[in-house]
Protein backbone atom coordinates (compact mmCIF):
# COMPACT_ATOMS: atom_id res chain seq x y z
CA UNK A 1 0.00 0.00 0.00
CA UNK A 2 1.39 3.38 -1.08
CA UNK A 3 0.83 6.04 1.57
CA UNK A 4 0.37 9.67 0.55
CA UNK A 5 0.50 12.80 2.68
CA UNK A 6 -1.23 15.98 1.52
CA UNK A 7 -0.03 19.37 2.78
CA UNK A 8 -2.30 22.37 2.26
CA UNK A 9 -2.85 25.84 3.69
CA UNK A 10 -6.26 26.83 2.34
CA UNK A 11 -9.76 25.64 1.53
CA UNK A 12 -8.56 22.28 0.29
CA UNK A 13 -10.64 21.93 -2.87
CA UNK A 14 -7.85 20.20 -4.78
CA UNK A 15 -6.84 18.20 -1.73
CA UNK A 16 -10.41 16.91 -1.49
CA UNK A 17 -10.39 15.90 -5.16
CA UNK A 18 -7.20 13.95 -4.59
CA UNK A 19 -8.53 12.32 -1.42
CA UNK A 20 -11.65 11.16 -3.25
CA UNK A 21 -9.67 9.89 -6.24
CA UNK A 22 -7.33 7.93 -4.00
CA UNK A 23 -10.27 6.65 -1.98
CA UNK A 24 -11.42 4.75 -5.06
CA UNK A 25 -8.11 2.87 -5.31
CA UNK A 26 -6.94 -0.26 -3.55
CA UNK A 27 -3.19 0.25 -3.76
CA UNK A 28 -2.94 3.89 -2.61
CA UNK A 29 -4.23 5.62 0.52
CA UNK A 30 -4.02 9.07 2.09
CA UNK A 31 -2.17 8.60 5.36
CA UNK A 32 -2.37 12.18 6.59
CA UNK A 33 -3.47 15.69 5.72
CA UNK A 34 -1.33 18.37 7.31
CA UNK A 35 -1.76 22.14 7.43
CA UNK A 36 -0.04 25.14 8.95
CA UNK A 37 -3.39 26.88 9.50
CA UNK A 38 -5.76 25.40 12.07
CA UNK A 39 -8.72 27.25 10.54
CA UNK A 40 -8.02 26.03 6.99
CA UNK A 41 -10.98 24.53 5.17
CA UNK A 42 -8.88 21.54 4.20
CA UNK A 43 -9.22 20.27 7.77
CA UNK A 44 -12.99 19.91 7.45
CA UNK A 45 -12.70 18.32 4.02
CA UNK A 46 -10.17 15.78 5.27
CA UNK A 47 -12.31 14.85 8.27
CA UNK A 48 -15.32 14.42 5.98
CA UNK A 49 -13.24 12.00 3.93
CA UNK A 50 -12.18 10.11 7.06
CA UNK A 51 -8.53 11.14 6.76
CA UNK A 52 -6.31 11.91 9.76
CA UNK A 53 -5.37 15.59 10.13
CA UNK A 54 -2.54 17.44 11.79
CA UNK A 55 -1.78 21.13 12.39
CA UNK A 56 1.86 22.19 12.56
CA UNK A 57 3.80 25.44 12.67
CA UNK A 58 6.43 26.96 10.45
CA UNK A 59 8.90 26.17 13.22
CA UNK A 60 7.82 22.51 13.22
CA UNK A 61 8.48 22.37 9.50
CA UNK A 62 11.94 23.89 9.77
CA UNK A 63 12.95 21.85 12.82
CA UNK A 64 12.21 18.50 11.22
CA UNK A 65 9.07 17.74 13.22
CA UNK A 66 7.02 17.43 10.04
CA UNK A 67 9.58 15.14 8.41
CA UNK A 68 9.54 12.92 11.48
CA UNK A 69 5.74 12.81 11.51
CA UNK A 70 5.69 11.75 7.86
CA UNK A 71 8.23 9.05 8.67
CA UNK A 72 6.10 7.81 11.56
CA UNK A 73 3.12 7.54 9.21
CA UNK A 74 5.26 5.61 6.69
CA UNK A 75 4.55 8.17 3.98
CA UNK A 76 5.87 7.39 0.50
CA UNK A 77 4.75 10.50 -1.40
CA UNK A 78 3.92 14.11 -0.51
CA UNK A 79 1.39 16.15 -2.49
CA UNK A 80 1.33 19.92 -1.97
CA UNK A 81 -2.09 21.41 -2.74
CA UNK A 82 -2.06 25.11 -2.00
CA UNK A 83 0.66 24.77 0.62
CA UNK A 84 2.19 28.20 1.22
CA UNK A 85 5.33 27.48 3.25
CA UNK A 86 8.70 26.80 1.67
CA UNK A 87 9.68 23.16 1.97
CA UNK A 88 13.03 22.91 3.83
CA UNK A 89 16.00 21.20 2.26
CA UNK A 90 15.96 18.23 4.63
CA UNK A 91 12.39 17.37 3.64
CA UNK A 92 13.13 17.79 -0.07
CA UNK A 93 16.05 15.40 0.30
CA UNK A 94 14.06 12.88 2.33
CA UNK A 95 11.41 12.72 -0.41
CA UNK A 96 13.57 13.44 -3.45
CA UNK A 97 11.48 13.00 -6.58
CA UNK A 98 8.40 12.31 -4.45
CA UNK A 99 7.09 15.79 -3.54
CA UNK A 100 4.76 17.32 -6.13
CA UNK A 101 3.48 20.89 -6.03
CA UNK A 102 0.57 22.53 -7.85
CA UNK A 103 1.17 26.09 -9.13
CA UNK A 104 -1.48 28.26 -10.85
CA UNK A 105 0.62 29.44 -13.81
CA UNK A 106 2.76 28.08 -16.60
CA UNK A 107 6.09 28.00 -14.84
CA UNK A 108 8.67 29.42 -15.01
CA UNK A 109 6.36 32.40 -15.67
CA UNK A 110 4.73 33.96 -12.61
CA UNK A 111 6.51 31.80 -10.06
CA UNK A 112 8.72 32.46 -7.07
CA UNK A 113 8.42 33.84 -3.56
CA UNK A 114 5.05 35.48 -2.88
CA UNK A 115 3.50 34.18 -6.08
CA UNK A 116 0.47 32.18 -5.04
CA UNK A 117 -3.29 32.37 -5.47
CA UNK A 118 -4.65 35.80 -6.34
CA UNK A 119 -1.15 37.26 -6.54
CA UNK A 120 -0.48 35.04 -9.55
CA UNK A 121 -3.81 35.87 -11.19
CA UNK A 122 -3.23 39.60 -10.70
CA UNK A 123 0.25 39.33 -12.22
CA UNK A 124 -1.11 37.41 -15.21
CA UNK A 125 -3.84 40.04 -15.64
CA UNK A 126 -1.28 42.85 -15.59
CA UNK A 127 0.78 41.05 -18.23
CA UNK A 128 -2.37 40.51 -20.32
CA UNK A 129 -3.20 44.23 -20.21
CA UNK A 130 0.33 44.95 -21.36
CA UNK A 131 -0.15 42.39 -24.16
CA UNK A 132 2.74 40.29 -22.88
CA UNK A 133 0.79 37.03 -22.57
CA UNK A 134 -1.96 35.24 -24.49
CA UNK A 135 -2.37 32.17 -22.28
CA UNK A 136 -1.92 30.87 -18.77
CA UNK A 137 -2.38 27.54 -17.04
CA UNK A 138 -1.30 25.23 -14.27
CA UNK A 139 1.94 23.43 -13.54
CA UNK A 140 2.56 20.33 -11.48
CA UNK A 141 6.25 20.26 -10.66
CA UNK A 142 8.67 18.33 -8.51
CA UNK A 143 9.76 20.30 -5.48
CA UNK A 144 13.38 21.31 -5.06
CA UNK A 145 15.21 23.67 -2.71
CA UNK A 146 13.70 26.90 -4.07
CA UNK A 147 10.27 28.34 -4.85
CA UNK A 148 8.70 26.92 -8.02
CA UNK A 149 11.98 25.95 -9.69
CA UNK A 150 11.72 22.16 -9.68
CA UNK A 151 11.31 20.16 -12.90
CA UNK A 152 7.79 20.32 -14.36
CA UNK A 153 5.78 17.10 -14.47
CA UNK A 154 2.63 18.35 -16.19
CA UNK A 155 1.23 21.56 -17.59
CA UNK A 156 -2.22 22.44 -18.90
CA UNK A 157 -2.95 25.66 -20.78
CA UNK A 158 -5.92 27.96 -21.29
CA UNK A 159 -6.25 30.92 -23.62
CA UNK A 160 -6.66 34.44 -22.29
CA UNK A 161 -9.02 37.04 -23.74
CA UNK A 162 -8.87 40.83 -23.66
CA UNK A 163 -11.96 40.97 -21.44
CA UNK A 164 -10.44 38.69 -18.78
CA UNK A 165 -10.07 39.94 -15.21
CA UNK A 166 -8.16 38.46 -12.27
CA UNK A 167 -11.42 36.80 -11.21
CA UNK A 168 -12.11 35.25 -14.60
CA UNK A 169 -8.49 34.11 -14.85
CA UNK A 170 -8.89 32.42 -11.47
CA UNK A 171 -12.02 30.66 -12.76
CA UNK A 172 -10.15 29.36 -15.79
CA UNK A 173 -7.39 28.04 -13.55
CA UNK A 174 -9.96 26.33 -11.35
CA UNK A 175 -11.36 24.51 -14.38
CA UNK A 176 -7.90 23.20 -15.25
CA UNK A 177 -7.33 22.12 -11.67
CA UNK A 178 -10.66 20.32 -11.58
CA UNK A 179 -9.92 18.54 -14.86
CA UNK A 180 -6.30 17.57 -14.27
CA UNK A 181 -5.01 17.82 -10.71
CA UNK A 182 -6.12 14.53 -9.20
CA UNK A 183 -5.52 12.49 -12.37
CA UNK A 184 -2.03 13.84 -12.96
CA UNK A 185 -1.02 13.63 -9.30
CA UNK A 186 -2.00 9.96 -9.31
CA UNK A 187 0.07 9.48 -12.44
CA UNK A 188 3.02 11.14 -10.70
CA UNK A 189 2.59 8.85 -7.69
CA UNK A 190 2.54 5.77 -9.89
CA UNK A 191 5.54 6.83 -11.97
CA UNK A 192 7.69 8.01 -9.07
CA UNK A 193 7.09 4.78 -7.17
CA UNK A 194 7.23 2.54 -10.26
CA UNK A 195 3.67 1.27 -9.96
CA UNK A 196 1.91 -0.17 -12.99
CA UNK A 197 -0.20 2.51 -14.61
CA UNK A 198 -1.69 3.68 -17.90
CA UNK A 199 0.39 6.32 -19.63
CA UNK A 200 -0.81 9.81 -20.50
CA UNK A 201 0.65 12.92 -22.07
CA UNK A 202 2.62 15.54 -20.16
CA UNK A 203 0.83 18.56 -21.55
CA UNK A 204 -2.75 19.54 -22.19
CA UNK A 205 -4.51 22.50 -23.72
Amino acid sequence: MVRVAILASGSGTNAERLMKAIGALSEVEVALVGTNKAEAGVMHRAKACGVSTWVFTREDLQAGVVAERLKQHRVDFVALAGFLLKVPDHLVQAFSGRILNLHPSLLPAFGGRGMYGRHVHEAVYKALVQQDVTETGITLHWVDADYDTGPPFFQAKTALEARDTPASIAEKIQVLERNHYATETLRAIRESLSLSHPTSGQNAS
